[in-house]
């Protein structure tokens, strides 16, 4: 099995900064992709941040400039660093990695549970 946690999620205020940690462990081969989604209520989730390969990393435009997608060199751990957080940033994040569980296999999405950010003062 494949498990993500994360943490990291919490209150903060306007113009504060916050980092959300993912953390894959169990019966991985190969990871191609880290990624974080969120999604704020009666809203579709939303592509946050990827970084595939352990290098390659793109951006929602809403937070260009503000957040950075990272991995651990281990690559089974994935980062977003959010600053110069909004209220419209308020949502559920959620860590999702694409895994290869042994290399005979297909790549499958797997997701975390979700760590709630919410920006207010």
């Amino acid at each position: 099995q494949v498990r993500l946690v994360e943490s990291g999620g919490g209150l903060v205020q306007p113009g504060g900064s916050l980092r959300l940690s993912c953390a894959a462990s169990g019966s991985i081969f190969s990871i191609s992709a880290m990624a974080w989604y969120r999604q704020a209520p009666g809203k579709q989730r939303e592509l946050v941040a990827a970084i595939i390969d352990g290098s390659s990393t793109s951006y929602v435009d809403s937070v260009k400039g503000r957040f950075t997608i990272s991995r651990a060199n281990a690559k089974n751990t994935v980062y977003l660093h959010m600053n110069s957080l909004k209220p419209e940033d308020t949502a559920v994040y959620y860590c999702n990695a694409r895994v290869k569980v042994y290399v005979g296999s297909q790549y499958t999405d797997y997701w975390g549970q979700g760590t709630q950010v919410t920006v207010s003062s």
